[in-house]
């Protein structure tokens, strides 16, 4: 048996923003892949304390962040100092992955289905290699496996007495590429479905009435997202998603399904984003906008308007976000191209910190422009009241199907409780 420690680390939150947990997906994902030789423990550094000291055969570590690689960096080199392999994976990995190599034995890249069985064989056989690279190869999503979330440390992930979503996805890669994103470099350019009779095995294993579907976006193949839907819909869960289709027979479908709300990206003030909000609330589906700042054809006078432009168009959320040029981007190419990054602090890569010259204001502005876009947004109500009304919203949808889970009532506030009771 193989004492493996899966490490994911810690990062610095955004100030300012409520502050919550939720479980993370790559390394529940990574684990469902283990061979069963292998005997894992998982430590999320941001709710986890671990000591160095503690036996283990083998060290992984787990990155998604930007903000998490240079932590992961140090947490490697003090194992490796104390003559322990240390191998790393994750987004985080594939993005940064020629500095990682300097603080690895081994570094996996890619999707894991299928390969970890020659990793460890090649650990017991001191033969590991300081590669795996599968990036350009992604494996059959019929191989994906439900989730191992019994490596979690479930009472960590609860705010004020609340059980936070569990992530699931029901699909791969991304036929989009957009500017600022590295998901067609991370996933490739190929809309990559699970089966959905694996859809919902691992619909049936999630303890969990709320998720979080973290695909891109949903919004890739419209037949698909149907029959998506008519699947979730048995299982009786309420979850959140980045976009959908606003086609009213896949709106209806989604809010059978248990569609809470969704993240639209509200990038002008023009009436079809109006309109996009308005066709998600009238099929009872909430609404997060993401709204984010400093792209070229941006001025600050755009921005001033674009929200404004947010008081207007009934948002139950927004979250904002600066332009952030991340490796593997067009964003980062072109900005490192034209020397316009200031930063190359990987901490500081966390889409709440200017690192780079905005084309149209000075860093500076457009960092206060960030901080006055949080500022008014929520200036009647805050953040954490606004979420308390969202999720108000699906308990009540909760307790008429029957599916209602009461809150852990010593960390449950009295406001909470006193809702409930209405």
């Amino acid at each position: 048996m193989i004492k493996f420690r899966l490490i994911y680390p810690m990062w610095e939150k955004l100030q300012g923003q409520t502050h919550f947990d939720l479980p993370p997906h790559a390394p529940v994902v990574f684990a469902a892949s283990l061979p069963d030789y292998v005997e894992v423990e998982f430590i999320d550094e941001n709710v986890d304390v671990f000591n160095f000291e503690d036996p283990v055969d083998f060290v992984g570590i787990s990155m998604m962040l930007s903000s998490q690689v240079k932590r992961g960096w140090e947490i490697a080199d003090e194992y490796r100092k104390r003559g322990l392999k240390v191998i790393f994976g994750g987004i985080g990995t594939m993005l940064h992955a020629e500095e990682t190599m300097l603080h690895a034995d081994s570094m996996f890249l890619g999707e894991v289905e299928g390969r970890l069985e020659k990793v460890f064989e090649d650990f017991q056989k001191n033969q590991l290699k300081s590669l795996y690279n599968f990036m350009s190869n992604p494996p059959d999503t019929a191989l994906i496996e439900p989730a191992k979330r019994d490596i979690l440390n479930r009472e960590k992930y609860y705010h004020k007495g609340v059980q936070m979503v569990d992530l699931f996805h029901a699909s791969r890669g991304c036929k989009f590429n957009c500017y600022p994103c590295a998901v067609s470099y991370l996933g490739g350019r190929k809309f990559r479905p699970r089966p959905f009779d694996k859809v919902a095995e691992e619909l049936e294993s999630i303890d969990n009435n709320r998720l979080f579907v973290v695909d891109n976006t949903l919004a890739q193949d419209a037949e698909w997202e149907k029959e998506l839907f008519k699947t979730m819909i048995p299982f009786k869960k309420h979850w959140c998603s980045h976009t959908i289709d606003d086609n009213p027979e896949i709106l209806d479908l989604a809010a059978q399904a248990g569609a809470w709300y969704v993240y639209q990206a509200v990038f002008d003030t023009s009436d079809y984003i109006r309109e996009r909000i308005k066709k998600y609330h009238d099929h009872g589906i909430g609404v997060e906008g993401t709204i984010l700042l400093g792209m070229d054809n941006q001025t600050e006078d755009d921005i001033l308007k674009l929200i404004d432009f947010l008081q207007e168009i009934d948002l139950d959320l927004a979250e904002f976000t600066v332009l952030t040029p991340f490796p593997h981007t067009k964003a980062y190419d072109d900005m490192l191209r034209d020397g316009r990054i200031i930063d190359n602090d990987w901490n500081n890569y966390n889409a709440g910190k200017v690192v780079f010259q905005p084309k149209h204001m000075t860093p500076t502005r457009l960092q206060e422009l960030y901080h006055f876009a949080w500022d008014t947004f929520y200036k009647d109500e805050s953040q954490e009241q606004k979420m308390f009304k969202l999720m108000m919203k699906v308990v009540e949808k909760e307790i008429e199907l029957g599916t209602y889970k009461k809150p852990r009532t010593d960390l449950a506030e009295k406001s909470f409780g006193k809702a409930i009771e209405r």
